[in-house]
């Protein structure tokens, strides 16, 4: 049976997120703000919540309807096929957003969708109530210029939620925004790579694990691993996962100047299982001078808009443009909020990227 699914994705990461679902084998792939939509199997819940590295989630589309008022809403909802997903014991708590529209209470608009939804099921399941003891199905709702689209969130825990990261140093990056600015890079496993503001690692990490082409959900469990009305193999996605990867030698260096941070990412790369492909070291990026023949370098370094030192951060990426400009082999990309980081590294680059670092606005300067 085909189903139609939703991946919401930081803004920005709709382009690299399109790509890997087509790499992936998915049909009919669409990208809007922050999401991209596709078709796929049963079986593709398991391969895209574990293989994916861009995406937040992947949310199956239950159905959409109009909703300009909540009478249209109720209706739409309780005529969708709810009973195929949820079995008579599960539990089904809603949340979402509405923008644009008519309809604007969040608390009314859940209270509707979760009456609409337990009528119908109440009427497919022959119960007067239903005990909702079994395991969770996460209904999300999006409201946006009066029309509905509900899905059932397959992930439960974000997809940034690799696993290996538990602890977390300052300034934290999102796991899917480091493996997209990897990707968008261009590192494929060749060549050098470096990190010299690595913080908790999670650049160098997310470098790894796509140089080993290693699915970055493979040690983490899923909430439709727990469904019952789904017909999907998780083994049989995690072995196809794993006879993907490759096993090449690497040339990985994350430094920071902080010694608790490189110790920290350590722990975490270990974590990962790619402790074993990366060097790290204490070394002030000011002072950067590891030469290379050819090499990616891709950072986030402190900026004032996070870590409250504007100056300081400014006066940081001069010494380390300085450094760079002796180091010709290397692609230098950085990811930054500071409207004058090209000034202060000292170039203009070749070319830029809006994204966002969480709800902060950035630009990924890409030095040539």
């Amino acid at each position: 049976m085909t189903l139609e699914f939703c991946a919401p994705c930081l803004f920005g990461l709709e382009g690299p997120l399109g790509n890997e679902l087509r790499h992936l084998g998915l049909s009919d792939v669409r990208a809007e703000d922050g999401r991209v939509y596709f078709t796929g199997t049963e079986q593709d819940v398991a391969r895209v919540n574990i293989k994916s590295r861009f995406a937040e989630r992947v949310l199956l589309v239950v159905g959409r309807t109009p909703a300009a008022d909540f009478e249209s809403l109720f209706e739409g909802v309780r005529a969708m096929a709810w009973e195929r997903y949820i079995p008579r014991n599960g539990a089904f708590p809603v949340k979402g957003y509405s923008h644009g529209s008519a309809i604007t209470s969040l608390p009314a608009l859940q209270r509707s969708i979760n009456k609409a939804v337990a009528e119908r099921l109440g009427a497919a399941y022959r119960l007067e109530r239903l005990p909702e003891t079994g395991e969770t199905y996460q209904i999300q709702f999006a409201l946006v210029r009066d029309e509905a689209t509900l899905y059932i969130d397959t992930s439960g825990a974000g997809l940034h939620k690799r696993g290996y990261r538990p602890a977390q140093v300052e300034a934290p990056l999102r796991e899917t925004l480091a493996a997209a600015l990897v990707d968008i890079a261009g590192y494929r496993g060749r060549g050098d790579f470096c990190d010299p503001f690595c913080g908790g690692g999670t650049i160098a990490i997310e470098a790894a694990l796509a140089a080993k082409n290693r699915a970055p959900g493979l040690a983490r469990s899923f909430a439709a691993e727990r469904w019952l009305n789904f017909d999907v193999r998780w083994d049989d996605a995690r072995e196809e996962a794993r006879a993907g990867e490759f096993d090449r030698d690497y040339v990985l260096f994350a430094s920071d100047i902080d010694e608790k941070a490189v110790e920290t990412a350590r722990r975490n790369a270990k974590r990962a299982g790619v402790d074993r492909y990366i060097r790290f070291s204490t070394a002030d990026a000011a002072r950067f001078d590891r030469p290379t023949e050819r090499g990616v370098l891709v950072t986030n370094p402190p900026y004032g808009e996070r870590l409250g030192d504007l100056r300081q951060a400014q006066r940081l990426m001069r010494a380390f443009g300085r450094a760079m400009r002796e180091l010709p082999g290397w692609q230098v990309n950085i990811i930054s909020s500071d409207e004058e980081l090209e000034k202060c590294y000292g170039r203009r680059a070749a070319k830029t990227r809006k994204l966002y670092n969480g709800m902060i606005r950035c630009n990924y300067y890409m030095f040539r």
